[in-house]
């Protein structure tokens, strides 16, 4: 099943651009995961265990290293990327 996930990240600290830098470049990395960045927050599109096993090892080590950092996730559970849907 293929899904799509938008997720924020917040460190809670002064200097937070670059752990959020930091960890999409991250993500961008990893295989079979599209990624699209905006200014609001990241879009990422793959296979569901790809996708979540992905994400369960980048937000630990985000967590690890800033424990003060909050995430907020919406998913669905297709893949918006691909699909032809309008907005009302």
């Amino acid at each position: 099943m293929r899904i799509s996930i938008d997720i924020s990240m917040y460190p809670l600290q002064d200097a937070y651009c670059q752990p959020i830098l930091d960890f999409i470049e991250r993500v961008e990395q990893l295989p079979n995961i599209n990624v699209q960045r905006n200014s609001l927050s990241t879009q990422i599109f793959g296979e569901y265990r790809s996708v979540m096993d992905a994400l369960d090892h980048e937000i630990q080590h985000v967590l690890k290293k800033i424990p003060e950092t909050v995430f907020v996730i919406k998913l669905i559970g297709m893949d918006r990327n691909k699909a032809n849907i309008h907005a009302c």
